[in-house]
């Protein structure tokens, strides 16, 4: 019997990632490229969705090529892509209009909106608070674009685009899998259905949704016409895929309650994992999305500057002088950085740093603003240095404080840490003295289509068990970093000290 292989694809915002694996998650060959941003006018975020498919189609056929693989004996293909954004196609599966990228502002007041008409049953019934997100951007397209909304037969997701054309589905079969449901502004998640209570309040036709799918539902077979496009055998199965969120956490083993992931990126994102339903309507700061694993649930935050925030700093105010000043490739700047930060008592002897540079995401304060709390005469470069460190988890320590206030019982068992930041062990165990949860960094870059990928062969039966397999291919690198009690006694009162000011410069920042 022939050997099988499975293949991901993550559509991003700026780039498109392939992967070929073999079913145990041996990475065979893998091709990236970007994706274009379009914006016409200010303000206004756009992305082609051909250009998803034809960048889907490239990557993977180079990994095939690449690879020696012959395509007959891959198995199965699965997309996970961007998850905030809408695309329109019309009645022939073709784009009624452009993207309209997560980025794209334009339906803010239709946040506004849906906020105060019913914030609180949105929140209640998706998961998510009114946002910049698939509900306001609905509603926008029908109320100022009607002729393009009217045109428009299905609200869809890239992922569902690029698969529907490699598989020439008819438009009436387009999907979208669970894991985008919290981002949706007109779901019932926990039911995993579609709210007609909130269609029918803010006059959504909601025939223009698409049907809801399992992630591992197979929806089609690579069809004869579009095969060669991406060099894949045609019959090859197509399963439904999963948001990038989700199949990230899926690739990095994210699948027992109680565990953490940190995607230590350009953003900071924390995602819990619980066997129950989070509506967070008091602080409106997490976003419950369903997991891949049926019966559980990632409740999530993010920060807008996580690293940016580290490479903010580097960038206008950082300097090594040894004599004079040193020019230092990217990541020995950083080394010094976080060196410096490292001989500093936690707490950086009272200064605080708030990272929401470019506004508060969660929750939403789109006028909230970075700050400094507590400078002094003795405060140097390295006091700063760690006080942006110490944020990050500070920030993470509330939304754990949320998520324990919604689920007391839930015990917290470790956190795994991928991303950039995830290199700097200071970094880790900062975050591990501060959560008191051990810190575990994972082997390897690209989890999101390993989830894909891993979908793909659950669709075609080649992995059972899709907790077991993604425990035994999630890697870690070395031994958990254990918190320090000590220390963690140390942040008990500056969390909190934290958590007041955020409150207060929220507070602010809205005047």
């Amino acid at each position: 019997m022939a050997k099988k292989y499975l293949i991901g694809v993550d559509l991003g915002t700026s780039s498109t990632k392939a992967a070929l694996y073999q079913t145990d998650g041996k990475l065979v060959a893998d091709a990236i490229l970007e994706v274009p941003l379009y914006h016409p006018k200010p303000g206004i975020v756009e992305q082609k969705n051909e250009d998803f498919y034809t960048t889907a189609a490239k990557t993977v056929k180079r990994c095939i090529s690449s690879s020696g693989v012959d395509h007959k004996d891959i198995a199965a293909i699965a997309f996970d892509s961007q998850m905030a954004g809408v695309g329109l196609i019309d009645e022939d599966f073709k784009p009624a209009a452009r993207f309209d990228s997560w980025l794209d502002m334009r339906c803010k007041p239709y946040i506004e909106l849906m906020d105060q008409k019913a914030g609180d049953l949105v929140m209640s019934l998706t998961g998510c608070p009114p946002t910049c997100d698939h509900g306001p951007k609905m509603l926008w397209w029908k109320n100022e674009q009607p002729e393009i909304y009217n045109k428009t037969a299905k609200f869809v997701m890239p992922g569902t685009y690029v698969a529907g054309r490699l598989a020439d589905l008819s438009t009436d079969q387009a999907f979208i899998d669970h894991t985008y449901l919290h981002f949706s502004g007109f779901s019932d998640a926990q039911k995993g259905s579609w709210s007609q209570e909130l269609c029918d309040l803010f006059g959504l036709d909601s025939s223009k949704l698409p049907r809801i799918v399992d992630p591992c539902d197979v929806i089609g077979e690579v069809n004869a016409k579009t095969a060669a496009d991406f060099g894949l055998a045609a019959g090859t199965i197509i399963a439904a895929g999963a948001g990038d969120t989700a199949a990230n956490a899926l690739g990095a083993g994210i699948v027992r309650p109680g565990m953490i992931f940190d995607v230590a990126g350009t953003a900071a994102v924390l995602a819990g994992c619980t066997d129950k339903f989070v509506a967070d309507t008091k602080h409106r700061a997490l976003l419950t999305m369903r997991s891949v694993i049926p019966g559980l649930w990632n409740p999530l935050a993010y920060i807008g500057g996580g690293g940016i925030a580290l490479r903010w700093f580097r960038d206008n105010f950082f300097n090594t002088i040894k004599g004079e000043t040193q020019k230092l490739e990217e990541d020995d700047l950083y080394a010094e950085i976080i060196k410096l930060a490292e001989n500093i008592q936690p707490g950086a002897d009272g200064l605080f740093f708030s990272p929401h540079l470019g506004g508060r995401i969660c929750p939403s304060n789109s006028a909230m603003r970075g700050a400094w709390i507590g400078v002094s005469w003795s405060h140097t470069q390295a006091h700063f240095a760690r006080a942006i460190l110490e944020s990050i988890a500070f920030e993470y320590a509330w939304y754990l404080y949320i998520l324990k206030e919604n689920l007391p019982d839930l015990k917290l068992s470790e956190a795994r840490v991928v991303g950039g930041g995830a290199r700097s062990q200071v970094w880790n165990q900062l975050k591990a003295d501060v959560l008191n949860v051990p810190y575990q960094k994972l082997m390897g870059n690209e989890f999101g289509a390993w989830g894909a990928a891993m979908i793909a062969g659950k669709a075609v039966g080649l992995i059972d068990n899709l907790v077991e397999h993604a425990e035994k291919t999630a890697v870690v690198n070395g031994s958990a970093l254990l918190p320090s009690s000590s220390n963690h006694s140390l942040y008990q009162p500056l969390i909190q000290r934290y958590i007041e000011m955020e409150s207060t410069l929220s507070h602010f920042f809205s005047n």
